[in-house]
């Protein structure tokens, strides 16, 4: 600990390395987050369907998603799919580890919120589900203009918490070359010789920045409490 430097890292190592990687993790956090909540949101709309040609192939999907740790769908996806696949896409083979990251994240992380969705869904009283059929509402209609907008009212600081663990589960794509937030400090500390530093440096980004949102979570968990 007494042998480490930290005056090594200034704007010019940020600006080149790290604010790269800073802004792949940002994004690559959004979309995972739009599309888990898309794709989440369709799953639990099947699991509680009732109907057992939808109910199936979601809670298989869910289950097996949820039973398989990240970092093995990731390295699954990147090793298993054909470069070909990545030809398809304007520029792919040049970003073949990054848009492998986006998918695999996106078809991960929906049954993490499919499940919060699913809880969000059934907490809404029975009642309310019943009070727009009487009203001649279709089951669509139903979900769209009043169950669903009260289910993700109530689910906003347990979403948010997840998006919080998905930022930092994003380290994980490290693992396939992906260039993020942790890569670029990787980076900036094998060039400079400052590997320990920027691996500490690295932490604590990461640890600023998930307790100040989960600090902004906890805020507005409390706000929406006293407003029920």
């Amino acid at each position: 600990m007494l042998g480490l430097d930290m005056s090594f890292l200034n704007w010019d190592i940020i600006s080149k390395f790290v604010l790269k990687g800073f802004i792949f993790s940002i994004q690559l956090t959004v979309i995972a987050t739009i599309g888990g909540i898309i794709l989440g949101t369709l799953l639990a709309l099947m699991r509680l369907s009732g109907k057992k040609i939808l109910t199936v192939p979601a809670t298989i999907y869910v289950n097996g998603m949820r039973s398989v740790p990240l970092v093995m769908v990731i390295l699954w996806f990147f090793l298993l799919v054909p470069a070909g696949f990545y030809a398809l896409i304007p520029g792919g083979s040049n970003y073949r580890a990054e848009i492998s990251a986006i998918i695999t994240f996106v078809a991960f992380e929906a049954a993490y919120f499919s499940e919060i969705m699913r809880a969000g869904i059934q907490s809404i009283s029975r009642g309310q589900v019943n009070a727009g059929r009487a009203l001649g509402m279709t089951y669509a209609q139903n979900m769209k203009l009043i169950i669903l907008p009260q289910a993700f009212r109530n689910m906003v600081p347990i979403l948010l918490t997840q998006t919080i663990i998905l930022f930092q589960d994003t380290s994980l794509v490290y693992a396939i070359g992906a260039y993020d937030l942790l890569k670029g400090f990787s980076t900036a500390g094998k060039i400079y010789g400052r590997t320990e530093e920027a691996y500490l440096l690295a932490a604590v980004v990461y640890f600023v920045m998930c307790f100040g949102l989960s600090y902004m979570v906890k805020r507005l968990q409390a706000r929406i409490a006293i407003i029920r």
